[in-house]
């Protein structure tokens, strides 16, 4: 569960608002008249990437049966992720053979990443309408990329220092004063949270629907900024005239 809401963002503005000299256009900066604003921004990123783990296994008399059966399965896996434009790189075969008592045992793992959530489900529903039971596909595992979540904490501090922006741009209004240049942007919290689900600590995880395993693997973050902005003079409309 995210944390609780933020509280609202205070605004505070100290205006000097003393007249400039008569005949004289204050159309520059007074120095010392600021206005100081403090603004904050939540975002959210669902995850980019997928894991998906294929398990085969194949129990045989002979050694060179129970390799066989595991490896044309593994081609028509191998086969079916081409076909849909999974590159080679982001497919992993792991295989174990072993010998017990008067059996020999040859097991495989297939890992599958893809950042197509929609390619994802017609390759696992494919290989599951092919291959039936001989092949056991575990629940994807969602998570983001350092990319991904660099983009989001950018995003979040962007979007945060345009809030208090707008915000200062409201009190100069008030004050039929026009904003001026930022003279400080300081970041004074930043939060991240989510993004992350661990099926082995959550005993409801395989009843979770693919909406669901989404949803509890979205990355959030908060960001608050405390920024200072010069106040630009109000122009005497008097020394307009002719």
């Amino acid at each position: 569960m995210p944390p609780p809401a933020p509280p609202p963002s205070r605004v505070f503005a100290e205006l000097d608002l003393a007249p400039a000299p008569e005949g004289r256009v204050e159309s520059a900066a007074v120095p010392g008249r600021e206005v100081h604003v403090s603004g904050s921004a939540e975002l959210s990123a669902r995850p980019d990437r997928a894991r998906v783990s294929l398990r085969l296994s194949s129990r045989k008399e002979a050694a060179e049966a129970a390799r066989s059966s595991v490896s044309r399965r593994l081609q028509y896996i191998a086969h079916t992720a081409r076909l849909h434009g999974i590159p080679e790189e982001n497919m992993t075969v792991t295989e174990d053979f072993s010998r017990e008592e008067n059996t020999y045992q040859m097991e495989a793992e297939v890992c599958i990443i893809f950042n197509d959530f929609g390619k994802m489900q017609n390759v696992c529903n494919l290989l599951i309408e092919k291959l039936g039971t001989s092949v056991t596909i575990n629940p994807p595992n969602f998570y983001h990329t350092p990319e991904a979540i660099d983009t989001l904490r950018r995003q979040v501090c962007v979007t945060a220092v345009g809030n208090t922006r707008r915000k200062a741009q409201e009190v100069c209004q008030l004050f039929g004063q026009a904003l001026g240049k930022p003279l400080l942007i300081k970041e004074e919290e930043t939060k991240e949270w989510g993004g992350h689900i661990d099926s082995h600590l959550s005993l409801s995880a395989d009843s979770q629907t693919l909406q669901e395993r989404i949803q509890n693997a979205t990355a959030y973050a908060s960001c608050r900024v405390f920024a200072a902005f010069e106040i630009k003079g109000k122009e005497n409309r008097r020394s307009k005239l002719p």
